[in-house]
């Protein structure tokens, strides 16, 4: 199936901005079910500089610098992705043992689960913790097929939190948003990443796009008009499986990936530096995902 995804970001600021420095993770990576064909970013004002890079995670980056004088910038990115109609969810009854895994995981040489062990270690918006230990611990019983437990603690997060945009921030640290009992996607996927972690589970954060309007019949998922955010564990023998705790869902084709990393620090859709431009500024963020049709 090809989509094309079109992502708008305006900022305006109260006075010119006389620089500015940005990285961008706008466009969308290549994994094993969806492969990006096109990916173009215009820039108003046309930046001085810009470069493409692959940053440490295999990620898509884009750097550039604005030397014009602006009160508005503009960051306008169209891709076009081929995603994989041929999507089969594991067996949630099969494979490892939560006990059987966490012991497993300790001590394999085996170069996936090294890889795997980056993402056990503390990031910089998620640290491990025991008050998130304890929130998980009832789901992941020794005996409990490890995917499956993820299954019902993805429901958990989603039964047991209300979708609020105001409630939280992007600063708003995990022990508040446990408190709180409410937040957004970004919200739910640390929190799901630091219960894991902190029971010995190597979780990464996936950020991406939902289809903008959902197939025949089937309701429109949260998110939809905007990035998104969920988060995936690596099973031995199948690879990282993903899980969206805001939608209560296990992604399949309406999940478009753009990059992941250990938490949303690592992947942000737009970061940089400004000098000048007033105290306060604007932001508007408009994302439309569309299914163009399938491939021949």
């Amino acid at each position: 199936m090809i989509y094309r995804v079109r992502h708008i970001t305006e900022y305006k600021y109260v006075s010119p901005v006389s620089l500015c420095y940005n990285v961008a993770h706008l466009m969308p990576r290549d994994t094993q079910m969806q492969t990006c064909l096109t990916s173009s970013i215009k820039v108003k004002p046309e930046p001085i500089s810009q470069q493409e890079r692959i940053d440490y995670f295999g990620n898509k980056s884009f750097y550039f610098s604005v030397q014009d004088a602006h009160k508005k910038l503009v960051i306008d990115v169209v891709s076009e992705l081929n995603i994989s109609t041929n999507i089969v969810l594991p067996d949630l009854t099969q494979g490892l043992t939560c006990r059987e895994y966490l012991d497993l995981i300790c001590v394999s040489n085996d170069p996936d689960f090294l890889e795997a062990r980056e993402f056990l270690l503390d990031s910089p918006m998620i640290r491990s913790s025991q008050e998130l230990a304890d929130y998980a611990k009832d789901v992941f019983q020794d005996d409990v097929p490890l995917l499956m437990a993820l299954r019902q603690f993805t429901s958990k997060i989603f039964t047991e939190f209300k979708f609020d945009p105001n409630v939280t921030t992007v600063a708003t640290p995990l022990d508040q948003v446990l408190k709180l009992k409410g937040g957004v996607c970004q919200d739910f996927a640390h929190l799901a990443i630091g219960c894991l972690r902190s029971l010995g589970f190597p979780t990464r954060y996936m950020s991406g796009y939902l289809e903008t309007l959902p197939p025949p019949g089937e309701e429109k998922l949260i998110g939809a008009d905007a990035s998104h955010a969920w988060f995936s564990v690596f099973v031995p023998n199948i690879g990282w499986v993903e899980f969206d705790p805001t939608n209560d869902v296990m992604p399949t084709t309406q999940h478009l990936v753009t990059a992941w990393g250990r938490d949303y620090s690592d992947v942000t859709p737009l970061q940089g530096v400004i000098f000048d431009g007033g105290e306060g500024q604007t932001l508007s963020v408009s994302v439309d995902v569309q299914r163009l049709g399938r491939t021949r």
